[in-house]
């Protein structure tokens, strides 16, 4: 309460601090607007799967592709053909994954801008990129054209995906991060939905430009994100990092509301800002024993994200649905449902995340997915078998979208919005700015290498892929059981009593967690 300077256990464990002060309008705004750099790779992810399926941006771009699909289409029509391999093609494959190369690069290097100029000209320097790689694919006269814009739009990604969560975490009250950071999940999902909405209606357009249309509107998030990154207040512990400890302490107040005491929180950043100034290399820091627990989590968690398959089933949606008999129009469709389920459940998260806790999320999502990618892939055996040259009737159709959307549902309240969440919460200030680069690289290298193979796989392992993709949310599960904490309501900058009371993880803190949070207790400072 304003005036209290009394710090009351978390949920997140007994003894650890709760600093006064709530969710101010000021604190919602800032997260609202920085949040809105998940469109950019939302709207990404949805546009790249509609334009290829799209006949006249086939027709133009990949001929060969054009022609394979339409000849299998009428195979399909006659009962042959195989659909598994419609669209299996390395100049296709290298168009909607060449973006993930570029964001992989880009994230390493935004960890140097995020730590020396601050997160807000992070977003700000990656949305410019953006847009310009928006003006090269709407113009592209040739796949040269289009691959340069996709390597563009990567560079603007990489910038936004290191330094946004960084942003929500440290900018939201500790019990109140795993709502406020998943919202940038959320803005992706919603990215994800307008592009297949978008995709949807840009198909029927007469004369065939739709897809530059559907292409170019990806600037209109990347204008948002750019424009509201000039007016974003920075946050204290970037400000203090920076050595600005007057700025920092008007900006904790400010986000914290009047009134509020924040002496105790103040004392713990400028901490924790020290630590950070004393380290002359992150890169070799984040390399110490003491960092291998959160450092483990930065690259292990995006890794399982991406192994989950769901960039697979959001880019390649239309074509996935197209690939197993679905008609073009109907193929969009699908995506755009699935979309929609996708956002919805996002929004269970954005709910439960700070009550029920980060854990339960991972595991019942888990177990979700392996029940519904099982399923996903049974369904399509009983079907097209191995040979892939049945028609799918309706019916049947219907039935591997409801899978699918079980699926995703299940994605969407518990790896996709905390893959991003845990990696920006744990790592302690000195290595944010690397550790989350290091995130956004793995998730970025695990993309671009399941978008390259997804299609030459599905083509040679039919519906086992699904089968693959389930043993593999099987294990991230059993590593979640075993090896994640439990971080909800848990302040940034203790952080490291998590690792300290874990039972795996205590063994190389060095007991610098337990001494951290004894003197939190203390009122030694």
């Amino acid at each position: 309460m304003p005036g209290g300077g009394a710090m009351v256990a978390a949920g997140g464990g007994g003894g650890r601090p709760e600093y006064p002060g709530g969710l101010t309008m000021f604190v919602s705004m800032a997260c609202l607007v920085a949040a809105t750099g998940g469109l950019i790779f939302g709207y990404d992810i949805g546009v790249s799967g509609g334009v290829t399926s799209m006949d006249p941006f086939l027709s133009r771009f990949f001929p060969s592709v054009y022609r394979a699909q339409s000849a299998a289409a009428a195979a399909a029509g006659g009962g042959g053909g195989n659909q598994y391999c419609r669209f299996d093609s390395p100049l296709l494959t290298m168009f909607t994954s060449s973006l993930y190369l570029a964001a992989l690069a880009s994230s390493l290097g935004a960890a140097t801008v995020t730590r020396v100029a601050g997160r807000k000209w992070s977003m700000f320097a990656g949305g410019l990129v953006f847009l310009a790689g928006c003006a090269l694919n709407g113009a592209a006269a040739n796949v040269a054209m289009l691959i340069v814009g996709r390597v563009l739009l990567g560079v603007g990604i990489g910038f936004a995906n290191q330094s946004v969560p960084v942003y929500l975490s440290e900018m939201a009250p500790a019990r109140m991060r795993g709502m406020l950071n998943n919202g940038f999940q959320m803005m992706i999902t919603t990215g994800v939905l307008a592009a297949n909405l978008i995709n949807y209606g840009t198909a029927r357009i007469a004369g065939g430009w739709g897809w530059r249309l559907s292409l170019v509107l990806a600037a209109v998030p990347a204008a948002v994100m750019t424009a509201g990154a000039l007016f974003l207040p920075e946050t204290p512990n970037s400000l203090l990092e920076r050595g600005r400890r007057g700025e920092a302490r008007r900006m904790l107040q400010r986000v914290r509301a009047e009134g509020v005491d924040v002496e105790d929180e103040y004392n713990d950043l400028v901490a924790a800002g020290e630590a950070s100034r004393a380290v002359a290399s992150p890169w070799r820091d984040i390399l110490r024993r003491r960092n291998r627990p959160p450092l483990v989590m930065a690259v292990a968690i995006p890794l399982f994200q991406q192994l989950t398959g769901i960039n697979v089933i959001m880019f390649y949606a239309p074509v996935l649905f197209r690939t197993l008999g679905f008609g073009g129009g109907a193929s969009l469709m699908s995506a755009v449902i699935t979309g929609g389920v996708n956002m919805a459940a996002t929004l269970v998260s954005l709910l439960a995340v700070d009550r029920v806790g980060r854990r339960a999320l991972f595991l019942e999502g888990g177990a979700q997915m392996v029940a519904s990618q099982a399923a996903v892939g049974a369904l399509i055996g009983a079907r097209l078998g191995w040979s892939g040259t049945a028609a799918i009737p309706a019916g049947y159709a219907a039935a591997v979208v409801a899978a699918m959307c079980v699926y995703v549902a299940a994605f969407a309240w518990s790896w996709g919005p905390l893959a991003w969440l845990v990696p920006s919460e744990v790592m302690p200030l000195e290595v944010r700015p690397a550790g989350q680069s290091i995130t956004v690289a793995v998730n970025m290298a695990m993309t671009f290498a399941v978008a390259q193979a997804f299609l030459p796989l599905l083509c040679r392992l039919r519906f086992v892929l699904f089968f693959f993709f389930a043993g593999w949310v099987a294990a991230m599960t059993a590593f979640v059981a075993l090896f994640v904490p439990e971080t909800k309501g848990v302040p940034i900058e203790d952080m490291a009593a998590v690792w300290s009371d874990h039972w795996y993880w205590k063994r190389f803190v060095d007991g610098d967690g337990a001494r951290r949070r004894g003197d939190i207790e203390m009122g030694h400072k």
